[in-house]
């Protein structure tokens, strides 16, 4: 899509410009500017941030990288003209731009995650190959929490009363939010964000909301305006909506559960399913290349110390890279489809990952294992938690494992590699500073 920006921009009388771009957490950086300052700054690169944003860790911290430090140099931010949308919460009109940021060379800034989307696609792309994908998103809704010391809760609904009890798919449950949910779809339907489905998941107050299927760039942004989006929306409801991957001891984590599915760009046809409507052997490689390097992708997909707590036996969460048909208990999950939808689900990836490396990296192991012509092992039946649990349990160990992984390194890029794992490893280091409530309890008076 061509859009004119200074043609949109006069036709819905902007006054002001949102320059976004994504750091490595998928946080929303950049700058805000009155509209005419915007428009004159695009063809002189005036549109400027510190490189050193995207070492940034979610604390905000910079990483001691040379030249990503404080001190480094500038980049210049490129506006994606299609991304161009409304901000809809504000009462001023107010548009908001996804930006790609660039060397003042005009070579892309390697360690940013849309960039690092694009390079994976471009691998694709020159295969004569498209992948089309589908998230399916969820969050908790919890009560306003000014004490990060103090558990969260499930809110209040219309009823007046919190959730106690798991509400799996209940009309009734999603309905105590029923203003909230109005403004989230009222919002994306502003910004041309393509959902689809609203469930109540098994968690108190969870919701999962299901995108259309579609290009992965297109679908990575409109995930990461998505999320900006519902913890807006629930602001305005004195709620506060979080995609941590596990945000209370004692219900289920929070997925994005990411449907692949890879066509030929020419004919159009779904290159996993064979001509008699079977699995294709692409599509059986493909799913090699899975569960093969799935475990050295786990930094992109369970980024933070939080995310394993999701990855744990009897959590509605899988625990190793089985594969089978319709079933959930496994990693990769083959739904029942006609051949012209045949697709995978990547069932690994919490909702707290950014979505750009999300999708990023599962289609990069997906690519490793059809260049490589990987064998996958026979789909299994019955429950996957049976199996041994297998998945790295901890960050440290999923860094070691990509890093260990030359194939999936070169595919990233060996500088966004080396950011990415100094800023998890100083992320780690911050949590292991931290004293728990359950040490207090057990171990004050005790040992």
């Amino acid at each position: 899509m061509t859009v004119d920006l200074e043609a949109w921009i006069k036709e819905h009388r902007i006054t002001e410009v949102e320059c976004l771009v994504s750091d490595l957490s998928g946080i929303p950086r950049g700058k805000i500017l009155p509209a005419g300052k915007f428009l004159r700054a695009l063809n002189h690169q005036g549109l400027r941030l510190p490189e050193a944003i995207f070492g940034q860790t979610v604390t905000g911290e910079y990483i001691d990288e040379i030249d990503l430090s404080p001190r480094a140099g500038d980049v210049y931010l490129r506006p994606d003209p299609a991304t161009i949308r409304m901000v809809p919460w504000y009462k001023e009109p107010t548009a908001q731009v996804i930006n790609d940021p660039f060397y003042f060379d005009d070579t892309p800034v390697d360690v940013a995650a849309r960039n690092v989307l694009k390079t994976v696609l471009k691998l694709y792309d020159d295969k004569g190959w498209k992948p089309v994908v589908a998230p399916e998103l969820e969050f908790f809704l919890v009560k306003v929490n000014p004490d990060p010391d103090y558990p969260l809760e499930p809110p209040i609904g219309r009823s007046g009363r919190p959730e106690t009890a798991r509400q799996a798919y209940g009309i009734d449950a999603v309905n105590e939010f029923d203003p909230l949910f109005e403004d989230v779809y009222d919002y994306c339907e502003a910004q041309e964000i393509d959902v689809d489905t609203l469930t109540h998941e098994s968690g108190a107050a969870q919701m999962e909301i299901n995108f259309n299927h579609g290009s992965p760039l297109e679908i990575a942004d409109q995930a990461f305006l998505f999320k900006r989006t519902v913890r807006q929306a629930a602001l305005g409801h004195n709620v506060y909506a979080t995609f941590m991957a596990k945000p209370m001891q004692f219900e289920p984590g929070s997925s994005m559960h990411i449907h692949q599915s890879i066509y030929d760009a020419k004919t159009g046809a779904n290159l996993f399913a064979s001509e008699d409507g079977g699995n294709s052997e692409f599509f059986l490689q493909y799913i090699g290349g899975l569960q093969k390097y799935l475990f050295a992708a786990m930094p992109l997909l369970a980024p933070y110390v939080n995310s394993y707590r999701r990855l744990v036996p009897d959590s509605d969460a899988p625990i190793n890279a089985h594969w089978g048909v319709d079933n959930r208990t496994v990693g990769f999950r083959v739904p029942i489809s006609s051949p012209t939808s045949r697709r995978v689900e990547n069932r690994v990836a919490g909702a707290d990952a950014n979505p750009y490396l999300a999708i990023a990296a599962s289609l990069a192991c997906g690519y490793l294992g059809v260049v490589e012509q990987l064998e996958p092992t026979k789909p299994i039946e019955g429950s996957g938690y049976n199996l041994a649990a297998n998945l790295p349990r901890h960050l440290e160990d999923a860094l070691l494992r990509l890093n260990r992984s030359k194939p999936l390194k070169e595919i990233l890029g060996q500088r966004f590699v080396n950011v990415l794992t100094m800023a998890k490893e100083e992320e780690s280091r911050a949590y292991q500073q931290v004293i728990s409530a359950w040490e207090r309890e057990y171990l004050l008076l005790n040992v």
